[in-house]
């Protein structure tokens, strides 16, 4: 009789032997993230003048020195982006031409943002659940108002990057026992907020905020650790102000900081949903709503999954409600009172997204736990999945429509006019040629841009050409109104048009110059002189 060998006892549980470890997710999440928003990168988002007036932010800060535009020293904005960008173009090269050079560009946020979704993978996964991490990488991934911003050459990507990275530092120290050297990683948590402030100011409202809000409740890491953190997050931008002073630029940089900040608190209404004789909020959540409806349905279980986090009193859990509480906070401030512009929900729908996902973590943790009766287990799994499956497809429907049509109307309204319009020929530029339109940035590189409305100007000018960009003139963001620009465009003969999402119908019209006799007797009867005489 053989007597059996004795095996030993598996004590690993199948679910750990089969689990992909955290890096190859990460990478994958990376990957999946980069490759929606590098499709169509170009055409399928036309220029906005904000992008614009960062690139030649960047070109000028790759030439060294504080950043400029045309008209001067930009104090609006720290530089920590334009820097960034400057050293893309060192690195891989951009090309001369503006549209070419701006397309290269937004390779940065592509990749910021792909970095982006692994970070809400590890935070969220430090919050208890690495399948919750999953989830919520996921919807950032694919939601198609965060790959519209992530699309484009603007500051709030790599805001967030250096925020998310700063909240993966602290929470570190959120629970016992601390890891080694606690106060050296408190240190990194700051100086990774300070990079945020750096890029963007008003992001100590979703970074420095909730810090001084943990100090004060107790919440999140030790006191003493929050401390820390604080006071690294100001050095940064403490040392860049100081070189401000050095070099004698804090005049300006007062002058831009305090028009920023009377902007932000709603005491200047320039831009945004509450400027004069601009669309309200309402319709333009109205006239989006068929692509960005899965954003919307994330913003409105936010406040849902906040009460959820915060019923665990876990100090990690309360760290991350306390950034997304103050991001709602932000937003809700600049909806009744700020400056509210489409860009600021990025700084809201990140925070949603990884309270969601903490949200789903206590879920999972509970069903694991098998608390609370089976069947309503079972109603709230089904309804999950069911929310999560919609969102992806409509999510999924909305970048296909995106991402498989044509939107680059600037591109192709400078193709025409490179050979069709010498260069340097005077153009008018309805949504505002002096005060800085979009077509003004879009076409200033080669022809005179303004705003040259009277026979006698237009004459002076020699302006034979107008470009319009018609759905930025109906919803009332020009310096022209819609009468008088459609009275101008009936004078000449449409030469161009291209029908896109961003800005309706864009045209080009050829002008015929005012007749010569009428500008002699307007000039004779008012003693002026018009130089319609020296005209062809």
């Amino acid at each position: 009789m053989t007597t059996l060998e004795a095996r030993p006892v598996q004590t690993t549980p199948p679910a750990a032997r089969r689990a992909v470890p955290t890096g190859v997710l990460a990478v994958g999440v990376f990957l999946l993230a980069a490759a929606l928003r590098l499709v169509n990168v170009g055409r399928s988002a036309d220029l906005f003048v904000d992008e614009l007036i960062y690139r030649q932010l960047g070109v000028s800060a790759a030439h060294g020195g504080f950043p400029r535009t045309s008209e001067g020293l930009f104090f609006l904005h720290p530089p920590g982006y334009f820097y960034v960008e400057a050293g893309w173009g060192k690195l891989v090269g951009i090309s001369p031409d503006l549209v070419t050079g701006l397309y290269q560009a937004r390779l940065v946020n592509v990749l910021l943002g792909a970095a982006t979704a692994v970070l809400i993978l590890l935070l969220v996964s430090r919050a208890g659940s690495r399948a919750a991490g999953v989830v919520a990488a996921l919807l950032f991934a694919l939601d198609p108002y965060v790959i519209r911003q992530n699309d484009r050459v603007m500051l709030d990507t790599e805001t967030v990057l250096f925020v998310l990275a700063g909240y993966l530092v602290l929470l570190s120290l959120a629970r016992e026992p601390l890891p080694g050297r606690p106060r050296l990683r408190a240190v990194a948590a700051g100086l990774l907020f300070g990079l945020a402030l750096l890029t963007k100011d008003h992001s100590a409202l979703i970074s420095v905020l909730p810090l001084v809000l943990a100090l004060i409740l107790g919440w999140g890491p030790p006191r003493r650790l929050l401390l820390t953190a604080l006071a690294a997050a100001v050095v940064p931008y403490g040392l860049y102000v100081a070189l401000v002073g050095l070099y004698g630029h804090f005049t300006p940089f007062w002058y831009d900081k305090s028009h920023g900040a009377a902007r932000l608190l709603g005491i200047v209404q320039e831009s945004g949903f509450h400027a004069a004789g601009t669309p309200s909020l309402t319709s333009r959540l109205i006239d989006q709503v068929t692509t960005f409806a899965s954003t919307y349905a994330l913003l409105l279980l936010g406040p849902v999954a906040l009460v959820i986090v915060l019923r665990r009193k876990d100090p990690v859990l309360r760290m991350l409600a306390l950034f997304h509480l103050c991001a709602g906070l932000t937003l809700a401030f600049a909806l009744a009172q700020g400056t509210l512009e489409e860009q600021a929900l990025y700084l809201l729908i990140v925070p949603t997204v990884v309270v969601l996902g903490a949200a789903l973590g206590v879920g999972i943790e509970r069903f694991r736990r098998r608390d609370g009766r089976r069947a309503v287990r079972r109603v709230l799994l089904v309804a999950l999945v069911g929310f999560l499956t919609v969102t992806v497809a409509f999510s999924g429907i909305s970048y296909a429509k995106v991402h498989t049509g044509r939107d680059d109307g600037y591109a192709q309204l400078r193709g025409y006019m490179k050979k069709h319009v010498p260069v340097g020929s005077a153009v008018i530029a309805a949504d505002g040629g002096a005060s800085g339109g979009i077509s003004s940035w879009a076409l200033r590189d080669r022809y005179e841009m303004g705003d040259w409305v009277t026979p006698e100007a237009r004459t002076r000018a020699y302006a034979r050409y107008l470009v319009v960009p018609w759905k930025v003139i109906d919803q009332g963001y020009g310096t022209m109104d819609a009468r008088t620009a459609r009275h101008l465009a009936a004078e000449g003969h449409l030469v161009f048009a291209f029908h896109g999402r961003s800005y309706g119908t864009l045209a080009l019209y050829k002008l015929p110059l005012p007749d010569k006799t009428y500008l002699r007797f307007r000039a004779s009867a008012h003693g002026l002189r018009t130089g319609a005489d020296h005209g062809p």
